[in-house]
């Protein structure tokens, strides 16, 4: 639940990213330092301006992750077909980036075309491995589901491999409903109808996520302005 302290403190943290080179990489601080996932993650709507990002993220996949992602080890003709099938206006694509603008962590609210099934939707996530061990995974599908019950959606269902444990782990602590057939596995989650404090978490989620990513944006060119300045600089003395 988002309260104002959570905002206070999410906003402090995203002031700081401007100040913070985006060279810097969290995979690479080692137990020294390790990365700490802040209290709120901002998780921004994507719309299709964004398919390059998109498509970057899932073509940085490995095979075994594309296997897990897609239920089968897709190749990069068949990613760059996926992106372009993008329904923008009828589902929703959420994303986290890092401060190089790069997309870490992806998810696909698929919003099904069934007259009889009008209320289900379909949720798929993927997160590079280096941002892995952070809980995106978990935070996209809250998120999803916030969205979901939103536009009226009252049954959210997860189709993945049985040996996609990670995925299923985040639908079992959901508390989805499991059902395994052989190699692949359905999680089933009955969703609550929208109110109030769902709309509102949204609305503050979404503008939260928007005014990070702008200072991200600013942060890049102010940090690349910089590193330009510096090799000019370095080009004269030389």
């Amino acid at each position: 639940m988002v309260t104002p302290g959570t905002l206070l403190i999410a906003s402090f943290n995203a002031g700081r990213e401007f100040l913070r080179a985006p060279t810097e990489d969290y995979a690479q601080r080692g137990p020294a330092m390790p990365y700490v996932t802040p209290v709120l993650v901002p998780i921004r709507s994507i719309g299709p301006r964004h398919g390059e990002r998109i498509a970057r993220h899932l073509l940085a996949l490995d095979e075994n992750d594309r296997y897990l992602r897609f239920g089968y080890a897709a190749n990069d003709e068949q990613i760059r077909r996926y992106v372009d099938g993008l329904n923008f206006e009828r589902d929703e694509i959420f994303g986290i980036y890092n401060r190089k603008l790069e997309l870490i962590a992806m998810a696909h609210l698929a919003f099904s075309t069934d007259p009889e099934l009008k209320s289900c939707a379909e949720f798929g996530v993927s997160v590079l491995a280096k941002a892995r061990g952070r809980g995106y995974g978990t935070r996209l599908y809250d998120r999803a589901v916030t969205h979901a019950r939103n536009d009226g959606v009252d049954m959210m269902f997860i189709h993945a491999l049985s040996e996609n444990t990670a995925m299923l782990k985040i639908a079992r602590k959901a508390g989805a409903r499991i059902e395994r057939d052989g190699s692949e596995s359905e999680a089933y989650l009955k969703l609550p109808p929208a109110d109030l404090d769902s709309r509102m978490t949204e609305m503050v989620e979404e503008q939260l996520a928007q005014t990070d990513y702008r200072l991200k944006v600013q942060a890049k060119k102010f940090w690349d302005f910089l590193t330009a300045l510096q090799k000019a600089r370095h080009g004269v003395r030389e």
